[in-house]
């Protein structure tokens, strides 16, 4: 079957599943009922290509297909920030009832993150990529450490709203918001594409790309920032979903079967809108809200995250 097909094949499941979606159990309130569930398919559907997105390109210029844009400690950052807020101002403060203001902060906060991390490792006598993973793996611990340390000594009404913070969720999507998501995330996504030929080289290596006339320094700053800010923009609206890149990106992989990121970056989209909003779907009307979409997402994708060790222990 060619990959053509199997887009179509996928992308007719994915938009079954948001009619599904939005009109299932309706009763006749189109007013009310629609126009909320729009607005959360359209949360689900932009969490998920900026995942996605961000994931495979970040797979590409790592050169490992277990790692995602979560372990420079954009999750753990967006923890200790709700919960330095919440410990210090409360959550009565404006920074956390207001969610306009929270989401500025949390992407501004993000970002910033990013680039100082960035421009500091590159500048450094330009470190190799790993040593920039082995930063921010140590960066996410200290931030995980610390906010857990907060979370001991916070108030346990306080600590009910850094707990809300801590898993993803799309039922109090502001409209707004959503919105604003979207217009950044397509401008990130249309510069992002201008290199997608390039991360097709250097899927080859770095030696590789160099000598086929890419500028691998260059091209994996950009990278690394688009990841950054797809994943600041998802993290910020709905909260972390630390294992779901790892799941859709590897799926793409093995269904698509081929090295063209145009290919790979939109199956592992078109599965992510597909499995967001039925899996949103399978919590309310299956489950009736007794769990959380995360939840799910994290129970399913450790156990995927182990067999990919497995998997790849038994290939060395």
């Amino acid at each position: 079957m060619r990959n053509s097909t199997k887009i179509i094949i996928l992308s007719t499941l994915a938009v079954l599943v948001c009619i599904l979606y939005l009109f299932h159990g309706l009763n006749g309130s189109f007013d009310y009922a629609l126009p909320k569930r729009g607005i959360k398919v359209l949360a689900m559907a932009i969490t998920g290509v900026a995942i996605a997105y961000s994931t495979v390109i970040f797979q590409t210029i790592t050169h490992n297909r277990i790692l995602t844009p979560s372990i420079m400690g954009f999750d753990s950052l967006y923890i200790l920030l709700q919960t330095v807020v919440i410990f210090f101002l409360g959550s009565s403060h404006i920074t956390i009832v207001n969610k306009h203001v929270n989401f500025i902060l949390s992407v501004s906060a993000m970002v910033v993150f990013a680039l100082l991390l960035y421009r500091f490792l590159f500048q450094s006598g330009k470190k190799p990529i790993y040593f920039l993973l082995l930063v921010g793996i140590i960066v996410g611990t200290f931030f995980g450490s610390i906010s857990t340390f907060l979370q001991v000594l916070i108030d346990p009404n306080e600590f009910l709203r850094v707990q809300d913070k801590m898993f993803a969720s799309f039922n109090n999507v502001s409209g707004e918001l959503v919105w604003w998501a979207i217009a950044i995330i397509i401008l990130a996504l249309v510069i992002g594409w201008r290199s997608i030929h390039d991360l097709d080289v250097l899927s080859l290596g770095r030696d590789t790309a160099i000598n086929l006339g890419v500028n691998y320094d260059r091209v994996v700053r950009k990278v690394l920032i688009l990841s950054s800010v797809l994943i600041a923009v998802s993290t910020a609206l709905v909260g972390p979903i630390t294992f779901f890149g790892l799941i859709v990106a590897n799926l793409s992989y093995q269904f698509f079967k081929t090295y063209k990121h145009s290919v790979l970056i939109v199956g592992a989209s078109i599965m992510s809108v597909f499995a967001l909003v039925g899996g949103q779907w399978v919590v309310e009307r299956v489950f009736t809200f007794s769990t959380t979409l995360s939840v799910i997402i994290n129970f399913v994708g450790g156990i995927y995250f182990i067999y990919l060790l497995l998997k790849e222990s038994r290939a060395t």
